[in-house]
């Protein structure tokens, strides 16, 4: 499934679309952003309520398909400049985590 279906498919919202046809193989939610470096998987959509600038440093270094913010949290200014500067896709979903994730999972079946 490409970003942008699953986007589709679960109604996000985008705030920035880097990659609308990169594959998404998985998903990670997780808000200890030196704990989301070293164990998101390469190509998954990460779950997160964090929404400053080191996201987008995160996300890079984690190589993940696309960050969703969840809870109805909205980026940062500073985190939507990085994301346009690093080509990071940033989704959202009012949502809570944890029913993000379960339709995350369920579609990825």
């Amino acid at each position: 499934m490409t970003v942008t279906q699953l986007k589709d498919t679960l109604g996000w919202k985008v705030f920035h679309m880097a990659d609308p046809d990169r594959p998404v193989k998985g998903g990670y939610a997780g808000d200890l952003l030196s704990w989301v470096m070293g164990r998101a998987g390469q190509d998954c959509a990460w779950l997160t309520i964090m929404s400053n600038q080191n996201v987008a440093a995160v996300a890079l270094m984690a190589d993940v398909a696309c960050v969703v913010l969840t809870e109805g949290v909205e980026p940062d200014a500073d985190l939507l400049r990085r994301a346009e500067e690093k080509e990071v896709t940033l989704l959202g979903t009012g949502e809570d985590t944890y029913s993000a994730a379960c339709r995350l999972g369920d579609c990825l079946k």
